[in-house]
């Protein structure tokens, strides 16, 4: 790794929004490692700032530190700049339709939480002696529907991102400690390849009038990872177009 460029370590990162801000801190110059459990598009690599992709499913314990140990071996006692924990599930029924409090597998809420919100926390130590040295910054991707009920968003994945709002306001408080900041950025309707067509009609309610992009969520991402917010901790950003103000 080099010495002199910024070093991030993002998950989620073959597709949407984690795709977009990979693209954006390569933009910018940083070096970026990441992991999902699929592999990126051959085209996707080309540039030499994305060093390292690790498949990884992080709702399995022992991926995970698998991860942790590769992406710790690759920074090589380094510093790290920042943590971006974006991989997350939001399960629907064979119908497509929200899984709620009375549908599907207690085991599937398992599944959903080890990976929206036990995940981030896991990473978070493993990296902390990294995120040390390098001063950085962990951002935690929640999303609107950890504030609000979702018409389309199922029971475990709200719960698993509010509670991932409450851990980023806690480690704040203690990561602080080893001077590394913590905030969260929660995501309205943004157009991915998740979103389908009956999203359009919750377009009325958003007052900028629009769905976002997975730019408009990459670039607060890494702003909150930057010098302009060096003073900026346990705070959480909606990405929302103002949807979150009904």
């Amino acid at each position: 790794m080099s010495e002199t460029r910024k070093t991030v370590i993002l998950t989620g990162a073959s597709r949407g929004i984690g795709h977009a801000t990979v693209g954006r801190f390569m933009a910018e110059g940083w070096q970026v490692i990441t992991c999902s459990r699929e592999e990126v598009p051959a085209h996707c690599r080309r540039d030499p700032n994305w060093t390292h992709h690790i498949v990884t499913d992080l709702a399995d314990p022992a991926s995970l530190d698998a991860f942790v140990r590769e992406a710790n071996r690759i920074l090589d006692g380094g510093p790290l700049h920042a943590l971006v924990n974006n991989a997350g599930v939001s399960p629907k029924t064979p119908f497509k339709e929200r899984l709620g409090v009375l549908n599907g597998s207690i085991d599937g809420w398992h599944r959903v939480f080890e990976l929206n919100f036990f995940a981030p926390l896991k990473l978070a130590r493993g990296f902390a002696s990294a995120l040390h040295k390098g001063r950085g910054a962990i951002v935690n991707v929640t999303s609107i529907a950890g504030h609000y009920v979702h018409p389309f968003a199922g029971s475990a994945y709200s719960c698993s991102k509010a509670a991932l709002s409450g851990l980023t306001r806690e480690m704040a408080v203690e990561m602080a400690q080893l001077g590394v900041r913590v905030n969260a950025v929660a995501p309205g309707e943004i157009k991915t390849e998740m979103v389908s067509e009956e999203y359009e009609a919750l377009v009325p309610r958003i007052p900028l009038e629009r769905m976002g992009t997975v730019e408009d969520v990459a670039g607060t991402i890494f702003r909150l990872c930057g010098d302009d917010f060096a003073y900026v901790t346990g705070t959480e950003i909606f990405v929302t177009g103002g949807q979150h103000l009904y």
